[in-house]
Order: C-alpha cells, then sequence, then structure tokens
C-alpha cells in the first residue's frame, strides 16, 4: 500500500492495517502515517471553516462544516444512480439546505413540522438511496445544523451564496471521481422503487418521522438546542436494525462521559484553552475507531460552542438530556412504528 493510500484509510481501516504488521518498528512507522493523516485532516479543516467564516461570517461557521463534509464525503461516495443525475441530486438537496432550515424557523411548530417531514424525505430519497454509503451523516446533519444556527437579514443572504458554491464545488468533486462509474439507475428510479416493503423505504421513513416528531415535541415544549436531539435521532436511526441496538447503547453515556471529560479539562487545563476544546475533540475523534469513543469526542466540540451561551453547568446537563431524549425517543418510536407500519403494509397487500 502507497503512502498516499494509507491516507485515504479510515479509522478503523488505518488500525486494521497498523495491526497486521508484526515488527514493532512496522506498528510506530504506520502509527505515524496515521497520526500525520489525522492532524493533515483537522488542519485542512480548520483552515477551511476559518476561510470560509473570514468570507461569510462567523455566524455562518455551520455552513462551512456542511459544504465541508459534503466534499469530502462525495469524493468516495456515490448516490447509486447515473453520475449527471447524482450531480443534479447534489444540486437540489443544496437548494433544500438552503431554503427548508429556515422556513422552520419562520413558521410556526405544526407548520415546521410539515417542512421537515416533506424536506428531510426528499434528501433522503435524492441523497441516501445508496444506504451503505451513510450519506444522511452528512446531509441530514448538514439540515440541522443549519436549523439549529439561524440567521437573518445580510447573514442569511451570505449564507445562500456560501451554500451555492458550497453546491457547486461538491457537485463539480462528485462528477469528476465518480464519472467512469456505470449505473442504470437513474433519478427516476429513485421515486420508482420507494416501497413500503422495503426495508429501506421503511428507514427513510422512520428516520423522517422520528426526526420530526421529536422536534415538533422539543419545541412544544420549549427544550433549548432542539438540534442536538434531532442529531441524536439520527445518529442512533441508522439503516440496519443491529447497529441501531449498538448506538442506542453508547449514544447516552457516551454524552454523559464526554461531558464529565470537558468539565475536567476546563478546570485543569490552562484558562482560556476553552476555544481549543473543538479541535481536541476533533482529534479524540479523528483517533476513535468505535461509535462510542467517537460520540464521547463529538461532545467537546458541541459542548465549546454552546458553553459560552449557557454556561458550563447548563451547557453539559442539556448535552446530556437531550441525547438521552433523542436516544429514547428513537427507542420508542422504533418499537411503536415498526409494528404499525408492518400491519399497514399486510392490510394494503390483502
Amino acid at each position: 500500500m502507497t503512502f498516499y493510500q494509507e491516507l485515504q484509510l479510515n479509522q478503523a481501516g488505518s488500525k486494521s492495517y497498523i495491526s497486521s504488521f508484526e515488527s514493532m518498528k512496522d506498528k510506530w512507522k504506520h502509527s505515524g502515517i496515521y497520526l500525520f493523516k489525522i492532524l493533515l485532516n483537522i488542519a485542512f479543516c480548520t483552515v477551511f471553516i476559518a476561510l470560509f467564516s473570514m468570507i461569510f461570517g462567523t455566524e455562518n461557521s455551520c455552513a462551512g462544516l456542511a459544504v465541508l463534509l459534503s466534499i469530502m464525503v462525495f469524493r468516495n461516495a456515490d448516490l447509486g444512480i447515473r453520475v449527471s443525475h447524482g450531480t443534479c441530486n447534489i444540486l437540489m438537496v443544496f437548494g433544500m439546505l438552503a431554503v427548508g432550515p429556515k422556513l422552520t424557523n419562520l413558521l410556526p411548530a405544526g407548520w415546521a413540522f410539515c417542512i421537515n417531514v416533506i424536506f428531510i424525505m426528499l434528501i433522503l430519497l435524492l441523497g441516501c438511496h445508496n444506504v451503505i454509503m451513510f450519506n444522511h451523516s452528512t446531509l441530514v446533519l448538514a439540515y440541522l445544523l443549519l436549523q439549529g444556527y439561524d440567521v437573518s437579514g445580510e447573514s442569511y443572504h451570505k449564507r445562500l451564496l456560501g451554500l451555492l458554491i458550497g453546491a457547486v464545488l461538491t457537485a463539480a468533486v462528485y462528477y469528476r471521481n465518480h464519472r467512469k462509474k456505470t449505473y442504470k439507475r437513474t433519478f427516476k428510479s429513485l421515486f420508482l422503487e420507494f416501497d413500503l416493503s422495503s426495508a429501506r423505504t421503511q428507514w427513510q421513513l422512520r428516520l423522517t418521522l422520528t426526526i420530526s416528531s421529536a422536534l415538533l415535541i422539543a419545541s412544544l415544549l420549549g427544550i433549548p438546542k432542539a438540534m442536538w436531539i434531532g442529531i441524536a435521532v439520527m445518529s442512533v436511526c441508522v439503516p440496519f436494525r443491529g447497529d441501531m441496538t449498538e448506538r442506542i447503547k453508547y449514544r447516552a453515556p457516551g454524552n454523559m462521559l464526554g461531558g464529565l471529560l470537558f468539565l475536567a479539562a476546563y478546570f485543569l487545563l490552562p484558562e482560556g484553552s476553552v476555544s481549543y476544546m473543538g479541535i481536541l475533540g476533533g482529534i479524540g475523534t479523528g483517533l476513535s475507531a468505535s461509535y462510542g469513543w467517537q460520540t464521547i469526542f463529538n461532545a467537546f466540540s458541541s459542548l465549546a460552542v454552546a458553553m459560552p451561551v449557557f454556561g458550563l453547568p447548563y451547557a453539559i446537563l442539556l448535552r446530556i438530556f437531550n441525547n438521552v431524549f433523542g436516544t429514547l425517543y428513537a427507542w420508542l418510536f422504533d418499537r411503536i412504528f415498526q409494528p404499525f407500519l408492518s400491519r399497514l403494509i399486510h392490510c394494503f397487500s390483502q
């Protein structure tokens, strides 16, 4: 494996590759490459977000993150349809990211629920047909981030411009990297293959309705940072049910431990180091191959942003509460929704 190929491996792939060597010298060598890759990614992401924020405003850094994640993901992931159609899909999804989250913040809770159902379902249909790629963890996450960090006026105009440029860049990268692939499936196929008896369609409906209803409840109850609830639901409500069970097991405890570690770091590290907690969390996530550890370190980035707004104790408690709520709600919704859908399918098949 070349140096470049090794840099393309994910966390689990890198750790598996390192463990394949018997010589400690080789293990140390490839561990060094692994650490270099993480630092390189952190540096690139930091510079990209900094430049995006400099151009479009710090309040639009979440839009920069959405663009960055999309470029990095669609560099390798395809949509499972003809490349020209997939390129258009990416542009349409970015259009929904520009409009949908904004509408939900302008409308009453009931109408916002309807908008969420429509837009999240369309994003899953257009961008997440190939469920193995886990594209929802980028596209739905982007939707929720843009919804949670809403802007208006001139800042929103800058956000629209940033997302437009991001859409073009992502589509260009997608087309360049996947143009030689051949698929018979077209844009129309995504809707023709929508079938209630299909595991993919059932997951798309389950994820859409779980996130939308959870956000509706959070809005009606006035729970702050409802975005965290939506992200928790999205994180555990994955296409494969075995994976969902494992994620539910680790999501809430991971955020509890992440909150405690953040609290300890806050008091142990020098004053003023809170601004670097996000970077520390990014490094920890990069070193983590398991979902549990990734959840722990992801809490660092979120708390670093929330702490100046809510204060340290409330930010940690809110982070834990929202993730516990989102995880338990996703579990409960699944237990009710799946039997109901099975009976519905049975009735229609009679």
